[in-house]
């Protein structure tokens, strides 16, 4: 049976699709999605392990496409639990995939979200990349339920993030105000 996690308001919606002013939008990731998927992690594979593979253990250098559409499948699904959610960055046509924005519930003290984004490596330094780095706060901040979200990579580095304490694995997110 599936539950919905109680890190968000009972009721909430999530967005199902966000247009940037790039032309670009995103939307929850499937796993339909794996082949424009592996063409992104794979061709920003070194990258995407300096920023997330320490944390993550991701994305592996051997990764398959099966590999890949199973760990798409249960971002599915947890976006349909609201559990935690993957967002995908795509052209206009959704003929590519270009990044990905993941909004997560805390596991460390002091936040009621944990989220950070991506782009592939052609985007890096250019104007798709500062279209995120200036949207997705502002978008977390209007449009979820949320007061105190930590942008990791961008407000604190991955290994500050680390050295932060955990919350209490026995505890439900105390956090988070709507709970």
């Amino acid at each position: 049976m599936m539950t919905t996690t109680v890190w968000l308001p009972a009721g909430w919606e999530h967005p199902t699709r966000v247009e940037l002013a790039t032309g670009h939008h995103l939307r929850p990731i499937r796993a339909t999605d794996v082949d424009l998927d592996m063409v992104a992690v794979m061709g920003s594979q070194p990258r995407l392990w300096s920023i997330y593979g320490e944390a993550w253990g991701w994305p592996p250098a051997t990764m398959t496409a099966e590999q890949d559409r199973e760990d798409l499948a249960r971002h599915e699904a947890e976006i349909e639990r609201h559990e935690s959610f993957n967002y995908a960055l795509f052209d206009t046509g959704e003929t590519e995939l270009l990044g990905r924005v993941y909004i997560d519930p805390p596991t460390k003290i002091g936040a009621d979200a944990e989220v950070s984004w991506w782009v592939v490596d052609l985007l890096v330094g250019g104007p798709v990349e500062s279209a995120m780095a200036a949207f997705v706060p502002l978008w977390l901040e209007r449009e979820w339920p949320f007061e105190r979200v930590r942008h990791i990579g961008r407000d604190l580095t991955w290994s500050e993030w680390a050295a932060l304490p955990d919350l209490p694995s026995e505890e439900p997110n105390q956090n988070h105000p709507n709970q």
